[in-house]
């Protein structure tokens, strides 16, 4: 009969010894193992032990451990493929996360760097039209120069022309008429100018 849970929003609780590790101490063993398997001091390692192997168990006198004729050995080099094989993919699907990642990490940076170039030039943009209404200094000189020279033409014919007489007639300035007085109280009569008491 199937056991009944009471929770189902809760994962069964698993009983018996379970195989713990952890995930990252693994793959880094399992790359040091793949670095090591692509090394020339392994394939060096590897063909002395075959060499040493053959010799033993061919040369007469010596005690031979492997009497099938290399079956033995056969074995061996199968178990070291059969772990070295999913090892060295365990590394080189380690290398592929690291990848995506910093190729994710690389796409983010390229589009942030594409941002601000635009704001950049957008920036460069507005300078330039700004500028575009400002006065240069190459406007300015022509603008002097032409003033310049449209002042010295005017000297110029000022000094050409005679001097007439000034006319003093304009200068004499004439004074307005005063304001007529009032005439002085008589005695019995309130002063106008002052106020009543």
């Amino acid at each position: 009969m199937a056991e009944t849970r009471t929770r189902l929003d809760q994962p069964k609780v698993e009983r018996g010894p379970r195989l713990r590790f952890d995930a990252e101490e693994f793959g880094r063993l399992t790359e040091r193992v793949a670095r090591f398997l692509g090394t020339g001091r392994y394939l060096v390692l590897q063909s002395l032990v075959i060499i040493l192997w053959i010799l033993f168990n061919t040369l007469p006198g010596l005690p031979h451990f492997d009497p099938y004729q290399f079956l033995f050995l056969t074995l061996i080099l199968s178990l070291q493929a059969a772990y070295s094989a999913p090892l060295i993919l365990l590394a080189q699907n380690r290398q592929d996360d690291r990848d995506r990642v910093n190729l994710e990490a690389d796409r983010d940076e390229a589009r942030q760097a594409k941002a601000d170039l635009e704001y950049l030039a957008r920036e460069l943009a507005s300078i330039r039209m700004a500028l575009g209404e400002v006065a240069t200094r190459d406007f300015l000189r022509s603008e002097l120069y032409r003033l310049d020279e449209r002042g010295e033409a005017k000297d110029a014919k000022r000094s050409k022309e005679p001097k007439a007489p000034k006319d003093r007639s304009s200068e004499t300035s004439v004074r307005p008429p005063k304001a007529p007085r009032p005439a002085p109280a008589q005695p019995g009569q309130a002063d106008p100018g002052r106020a009543d008491e």
